[in-house]
């Protein structure tokens, strides 16, 4: 599916461009809904994008019983994206929630008709394409990428994950997953003898990881503070922030992630 989307980015991309004049099909954004089917999603606009350059993209999915158009007013998420020349897309789960506990599921065709349909409306960077969650949503975007990755530069996974004894056929390029050591909602997975490094288990199986390299501290707000590990692997990279409070998305976590995957200095918000 993801396949298909870059496909017609790339075939898009050889015809004349017509995206200042605006999208071709009726505005939708912020808290009005982009109408896909029987579902739909929002989307926000970076701050003074000049209307033709290809745009980075996140599609972020939201937590349980919330809508995409929390995430479009978010300031730890449409915050970070909107300031970084990013466009925020947030897909709008049925009965508020995802179904992301097995491959059996028609979220990740929806959410790959999200990037598609967007692509008709905007001009999308295909190598830079970002996928992000919190929570239950951290979980769906962790499924996504399992079964329709191939092409994604990065997951961006916030407080939630899939199992670690998951088969993925497929995978983004990186990953990148921050949780709270004291997480009672979707409870921090420690693994076999105390192992804190287990929630990314599943990929550093994934891409063949060797052993982790500490990077030490780091806060972007001065009340929390990250001890980041990472691991350099052959089909790919793997990061993990561990906090030690609970169910949240971090302030400037999101944002820290962009600036580097982006190459941008450090900022906050």
């Amino acid at each position: 599916m993801l396949l298909r989307f870059l496909v017609m980015i790339s075939l898009m991309c050889l015809a004349p461009a017509s995206f200042a004049m605006g999208p071709a099909t009726p505005a939708c954004m912020d808290d009005v809904p982009c109408v896909l089917g029987d579902r739909s999603y929002h989307l926000k606009l970076p701050d003074d994008w000049d209307g033709t350059t290809p745009l980075p993209v996140m599609l972020h999915f939201h937590g349980w019983q919330r809508t995409g158009a929390l995430p479009v007013k978010h300031q730890r998420i449409s915050g970070a994206t909107r300031r970084r020349g990013v466009l925020l897309l947030a897909p709008n789960g049925l009965r508020k929630t995802w179904d992301f506990w097995d491959s059996e599921t028609e979220d990740v065709a929806f959410a790959a008709a999200v990037l598609e349909d967007a692509a008709r409306r905007y001009p999308i960077d295909p190598e830079r394409i970002y996928v992000s969650g919190y929570s239950f949503g951290s979980a769906m975007a962790w499924r996504f990428v399992c079964e329709n990755g191939d092409g994604v530069a990065a997951l961006l996974a916030v407080a939630g994950t899939l199992r670690q004894s998951e088969d993925c056929p497929q995978a983004p390029r990186e990953v990148r997953h921050v949780h709270g050591l004291a997480d009672t909602v979707m409870d921090f997975p420690v693994g076999p003898g105390g192992d804190e490094t287990y929630p990314v288990a599943l990929w550093r199986a994934h891409f063949g990881c060797m052993e982790g390299i500490a990077q030490g501290s780091w806060s972007a707000r001065e009340f929390l503070t990250f001890e980041r590990t990472t691991w350099e692997c052959d089909g790919g990279r793997v990061s993990l922030d561990l906090h030690p409070s609970g169910h949240f998305i971090p302030h400037g976590w999101i944002a820290r992630q962009l600036d580097e995957l982006l190459g941008l200095p450090p900022s906050y918000p």
